[in-house]
């Protein structure tokens, strides 16, 4: 069946990771239509859960050449994100498969994260937390405890890689706290108009956030080398992608004293397997990891399910 031939016969439709939506129900076309949906699915059974099927609805399924190519009846592929980088997309084209995503539905609760984490990290919100359970208050001498540095976010610079809706976002939150800031220029290229070069961001920023694409040359973009150039004591926040930071040069670099802090949403491998770097990290005091719920808020995830319902009923309606 093809989007244009949408009365010939009656879709199936086919809704692979039900539970990366958290309960919220997507949206069902008004169209005849054969609805199946899974909660969870492996890899191992992706092929026969799509077969017959026009079109799959998927999260972080993964959909490679091979996949795809054992689906003669896919023709469209709704990612419940903004990311489509699970789909072989190349591979998709070549089919005649269309992949549809969800874009800016996370501007105002992954910002709000990011602002939320600034706030914790800079203001000492863990140790201090940890302060009053271990006893360390009451035992005390004075009346206070002195757990953790604590800087005011008034005249700070925030250093944003990447500027779309988040990113822009993070920023206008930002400046209402009295922070500068700025956004960075692609490493190695020259800065456009209103970005400042890579380089001088990261040396010049009391706190950096990322908010760029994964690719090729954004992998590791926080490495060994470009962590040593930061500034010292700076935060870093990261609620994009988990390989933009090689999270072993992190520890490093918080092991030395080098870097501040770090707020992080998002690991390269999700869920993350035992003893990976990301849960070492997270035992650090000066570290908040959460477990990528950045952009769940109930209007996000709301958003996400109207737009992706949205995005099977136009398609079957051959728009």
């Amino acid at each position: 069946m093809s989007a244009n031939s949408a009365g010939a016969a009656t879709p199936r439709i086919v809704h692979l990771d039900r539970i990366t939506m958290g309960g919220i129900a997507i949206p069902r076309p008004s169209v005849p239509h054969d609805w199946a949906e899974h909660d969870f699915t492996d890899a191992g059974q992706v092929v026969e859960r799509l077969a017959g099927a026009q079109v799959a609805i998927i999260n972080k399924v993964k959909l490679d050449a091979a996949t795809l190519a054992a689906l003669p009846d896919l023709k469209l592929i709704a990612v419940t994100a903004t990311g489509t980088d699970v789909v072989d997309k190349v591979a998709a084209q070549a089919q005649g498969i269309e992949v549809r995503n969800v874009v800016g539905y996370a501007g105002t609760t992954v910002a709000e994260h990011v602002v939320m984490m600034i706030f914790a990290l800079s203001k000492g919100l863990i140790p201090f937390r940890e302060a009053v359970i271990d006893g360390t208050w009451e035992n005390g001498k004075s009346f206070t405890v002195f757990a953790a540095p604590v800087r005011d976010l008034v005249g700070q610079r925030l250093g944003l890689f990447g500027s779309g809706a988040i990113a822009q976002g993070v920023a206008q939150r930002a400046r209402a706290l009295g922070m500068e800031v700025v956004f960075a220029g692609r490493q190695g290229a020259a800065p456009g108009e209103g970005r400042l070069a890579f380089e001088e961001v990261l040396a010049t920023s009391d706190i950096v956030s990322l908010h760029c694409p994964l690719t090729a040359e954004t992998q590791h973009m926080l490495n060994a080398e470009t962590l040593a150039s930061m500034k010292k004591g700076a935060v870093i926040i990261n609620t994009a992608r988990g390989a933009l930071i090689d999270l072993d040069a992190l520890e490093a670099s918080l092991e030395a004293g080098h870097i501040g802090g770090a707020g992080i949403d998002v690991a390269p491998v999700e869920p993350p397997p035992p003893g990976s770097p990301i849960l070492r990290l997270a035992r650090r005091s000066n570290v908040i990891v959460t477990p990528h719920s950045a952009w769940l808020s109930h209007e996000a995830v709301t958003e996400v399910a109207r737009i992706t319902g949205e995005n099977v009923a136009t398609f079957l309606a051959g728009r």
